[in-house]
């Protein structure tokens, strides 16, 4: 809708400083150049080397690490802006792209801020506050519960952190007993991350879809309604896959969305994009949850499908530009498109069930096929790539470990689908352990083609099988003996005497060639001569060499040819395949003594900080029994206790920074004594 106001007079932008980093840092550079804008970076001394640092035509040391120390010092951020000569600053999402004070400090300080005005974002910023003002604009919301007045009717609910979002200050309880403990592990999340421990309670969907509709706002009354995503599949309330337009919406239910999503932005005079996010239950009706005051992680899908430069309307906005486009596109959506984040980070075993753990460490490669754009809206159907990172690059503990964005574009959802999973199975992503074959699982599950995709989805398909890794059994087996060939022509490559002979050669026949590689927890022995009259292997029966090369080897298994793209990196070897990516580390042929660590260890199963620690040494403790809770990459991990027995070690406390792989306390069965061989035999 729109109505006729006096025009504001056009700002024009000409050099926008990006207060963010990685993927949404080029993201917003890739439009500034369209548009022939000039765009400045800043990055913290961990960024030094992030890609997004040299894409800029300035870039401004933050000196720091951490996120309170760099991208979050608003007074920085906007010293940088004038350094570099910038008149406007884009937020990106996350750091401080919600926050009021800061949007306010950038307009003092006489810069153009692309987002919505303070009053919006402080409105919006409280979810107790914003139900209230949705309430009052006729928009449907769920009823707030004081958590000292819940009953057993209330049941199943959620103790939600009033400031924040991302998954964090987020417990669901279905049981009375479990409310205090609820409420005070939301109030302490949400006190670390977001400053404000507030927590509030409201009724749990645990069925339901989760729906958003993006919105644009200018500053002449006009307000759009560009399209509604899906994006129901999540883990611990953070978005897996989105896509849009929603499997589940109707054309009725599309037009009381988008009515609503109006009346939200109307509500709170907003101005620029934004998303309003609601509730979906299996009747259509839906409640109002938040409205992020910014761009949302997943805005490719809706740009595809609408046909817009979210960003680049975002910029003429703030310039006080007019939507020039009516909102129609939106409801006759061009075609599906369906995102998926890929993260470094490993499934563990975790009590009953699994739990998933960032990774941090070198990315050796990073390789998307057919992709058709990245960072920008494609000139036709296919593949795009939102990444943050490079070949080379490092992922480190104080960030976020998403890698990249992976968008499909397709003529319907089922291409789309087919399309994305086939882009994420055979791209090489090597060094990190990352979620790709959950992503591919997932997209290729009866259900998700059948758009059965509520929030419940990874709860009622066991996640142990959609986390199963891509290559099987046979996968490893091949790619292990591939791995092995692969190195022995890099080891004949090197050699200096009787070059082109095979590796091992003898004049007289002698013991085989032996590699061994561990996947996982699985240890893969290979056993091989080369001969004049080929491979000879025991364990390949059926299994012929055609090339073998130190990038690649081509093997016939049983009458058809299998080609093994090999990557060799630092105490890795990633083969890629058709059957399916396989990551292998090399053993030494002899083991250091020094090396092995204690039965009963509790390893840091990532860098980070210990946030509080729940036993004592000497106390008693059972297997999956919470010891201590480390911090890192946004998130709080819980160390539980390997097996039943006694806390013999205790090594850290509060406070104190770990390294990977820092044995954090021991734990001993109960019968066995601690002794000293020395004291016992009369020494000291």
């Amino acid at each position: 809708m729109s109505s006729q106001s006096p025009a504001v007079p056009v700002n024009q932008i000409t050099n926008v400083l990006v207060a963010n980093r990685g993927e949404i840092a080029r993201r917003v550079f890739r439009t500034c150049a369209e548009l022939g804008i000039a765009s400045a970076a800043v990055y913290s001394d961990a960024d030094a080397d992030s890609p997004h640092v040299p894409e800029a035509s300035a870039a401004v040391r933050l000196p720091g690490d951490t996120p309170g120390d760099t991208y979050l010092r608003s007074d920085l951020v906007i010293d940088a802006a004038r350094a570099c000569g910038a008149d406007a600053i884009h937020p990106g999402y996350g750091f401080l792209s919600e926050n009021a004070e800061f949007a306010r400090a950038v307009t003092d300080a006489g810069l153009t801020w692309i987002g919505p005005p303070s009053a919006a974002i402080e409105a919006m910023g409280s979810k107790v506050e914003s139900k209230r003002i949705m309430a009052e604009a006729g928009v449907p919301v769920l009823a707030e519960l004081d958590p000292a007045d819940v009953t057993e009717a209330d049941l199943p609910l959620l103790a939600k952190a009033s400031a924040g979002g991302g998954g964090r200050g987020m417990r669901v309880v279905h049981a009375l007993d479990e409310l205090p403990d609820a409420v005070a592990g939301a109030k302490a999340e949400a006190g670390s991350a977001f400053g404000d421990s507030t927590v509030f309670c409201e009724r749990y969907v645990d069925t339901g879809r989760h729906i958003e509709v993006q919105v644009l706002a200018d500053n002449h009354g006009s307000v759009w309604a560009v399209g509604e995503r899906e994006c129901s599949i999540q883990r611990r309330h953070q978005k897996v896959v989105e896509e849009a337009p929603s499997p589940f919406v109707d054309e009725r239910m599309r037009a009381e969305l988008f009515d609503a999503a109006r009346k939200a932005a109307g509500a709170i005079d907003y101005r620029g994009a934004g998303t309003v996010e609601f509730l979906a239950t299996a009747d259509g009706e839906f409640f109002f949850l938040e409205m992020n005051t910014r761009l949302q992680v997943e805005h490719p899908v809706t740009e595809c499908t609408a046909g817009i430069d979210l960003v680049a309307e975002q910029i003429r906005i703030a310039e006080g530009q007019r939507l020039t486009d009516p909102d129609a596109r939106a409801e006759r959506p061009n075609g599906h498109a369906i995102e998926v984040r890929l993260y470094a980070e490993t499934v563990v075993p975790a009590g009953d069930g699994l739990e998933w753990q960032p990774q941090s460490g070198p990315v050796h490669r990073l390789r998307v096929p057919r992709v058709t754009a990245e960072f920008a809206l494609p000139p036709r159907f296919g593949v795009r790539l939102d990444s943050g990172v490079g070949d080379g690059s490092v992922v480190g503990v104080h960030y976020d470990p998403m890698l990249a964005k992976v968008i499909s574009w397709a003529p319907s959802r089922a291409e789309a689908a087919r399309a994305l999973a086939t882009a994420l199975a055979e791209a090489s992503v090597h060094g990190l352990a990352t979620n790709r074959d959950l992503l591919v699982n997932i997209l290729r599950h009866p259900a998700f083609l059948a758009g059965e995709t509520d929030t419940a989805f990874l709860t009622r398909h066991d996640l142990a099988t959609l986390a199963s890794p891509l290559a099987g059994e046979e996968a490893h087996r091949l790619s292990a003996l591939a791995a092995a060939l692969s190195a022995a022509s890099i080891n004949r490559d090197r050699a200096t005497v009787l070059r082109g002979l095979p590796s091992g050669w003898r004049n007289v026949a002698s013991q085989p060639q032996r590699k061994s590689f561990t996947a996982g927890e699985r240890t893969y022995q290979v056993e091989y001569r080369l001969t004049r009259s080929g491979l000879h292997a025991a364990e390949y029966a059926g299994v012929d060499l055609v090339h073998a090369g130190p990038d690649n080897v081509t093997l016939t298994v049983h009458g058809v040819r299998r080609n093994f793209e090999v990557a060799h990196h630092p105490g890795l070897i990633c083969v890629d395949s058709p059957l399916g990516p396989v990551a292998l580390r090399p053993l030494p042929r002899f083991t250091d003594p020094e090396a092995t660590v204690a039965e009963g260890s509790m390893l840091a199963p990532m860098p980070g900080a210990v946030l509080r620690v729940a036993v004592q040494r000497g106390e008693h403790v059972t297997a999956g029994q919470p010891v201590l809770w480390l911090e890192a990459m946004k998130m709080e991990h819980q160390v539980t206790a390997p097996t039943d027995g006694v806390v013999s070690e205790l090594n850290v406390e509060a406070g104190q920074q770990v390294d990977l792989g820092a044995v954090l306390a021991v734990v001993r069965p109960a019968d066995e004594q601690d002794h000293n061989p020395r004291q016992e035999a009369g020494t000291s």
